[in-house]
């Protein structure tokens, strides 16, 4: 049995039964318990399962497993995709600057912006200012700080001062979670300082999250709904959130 084979039949069994043990899986899967840790392991950094001691549990949506970049990468590929191109729409004009987050959604609008773009554009991201370079963006400035191996993402008390000294027509800001209630939210709290000063540091604040992210709520709140212009989405927000962003006068743009 291949490795995605066993990993497969690891999440179905998750699935069906609510709990795993490394043990079982061993046996019905004839093989040793250290292969089965290190799926389990592969599986959690993926988000599809929390370890647990001797097996694992399911990921709960808003809980402590944070999914690496490339894994979200892989996730809701279609309806990120279309956010990143219905978001170019959201443009300043040219000669104005936008910041770019970090993350798997934000990275779909720097993919789909044009050549010759004429704006000066910054980011936090790596993964998206190597892009952006290979892609000859003309004015594109990188916030360095320490990168986080998860995400890309560059952090800490560098990139904080840096946001605090400039003022941009628009950020592009990506989440984990949307809550009719507390608003914005991340897993990492060095993270969550960052998204929260791109807010402040722009005029206006566009929101890029597909669906899977509505009505979830990560550990750390990093802006309200009242700090947010526009939401780009793939798809209509459901009830109470629905109520909340029109509550806040905040638009939502459908691919």
């Amino acid at each position: 049995m291949y490795g995605s084979e066993r990993r497969r039949h690891i999440t179905e069994a998750l699935a069906a039964s609510g709990r795993v043990t490394v043990a079982e899986l061993a046996a019905g899967l004839d093989v040793s318990a250290e292969t089965i840790r290190r799926d389990l392991s592969l599986l959690e950094s993926e988000g599809h399962l929390e370890r647990t001691h001797g097996g694992a549990v399911p990921a709960v949506p808003g809980g402590r497993v944070e999914r690496t970049l490339a894994a979200r990468r892989s996730e809701n590929v279609d309806a990120k995709s279309a956010i990143g191109r219905a978001a170019l729409r959201l443009l300043p004009a040219v000669g104005g600057a936008a910041l770019l987050d970090a993350g798997s959604t934000t990275d779909r609008l720097a993919e789909s912006l044009p050549a010759d773009h004429g704006l000066t554009l910054i980011t936090n991201s790596v993964p998206i200012a190597d892009g952006l370079h290979r892609a000859a963006s003309e004015d594109l400035h990188v916030l360095g700080g320490t990168v986080r191996g998860l995400t890309g993402a560059c952090v800490g008390p560098s990139v904080l001062r840096a946001l605090e000294s400039i003022r941009v027509d628009v950020a592009f800001v990506g989440t984990n979670g949307l809550h009719p209630e507390r608003g914005l939210t991340t897993q990492d709290p060095d993270e969550a300082a960052v998204k929260n000063a791109m807010c402040r540091a722009a005029r206006r604040v566009v929101v890029l999250a597909d669906s899977s992210k509505f009505g979830h709520e990560f550990l750390v709140s990093f802006a309200p709904l009242d700090r947010v212009d526009v939401l780009v989405t793939d798809a209509p927000p459901p009830g109470p959130l629905a109520t909340a962003l029109d509550t806040h006068g905040i638009e939502v743009v459908l691919p």
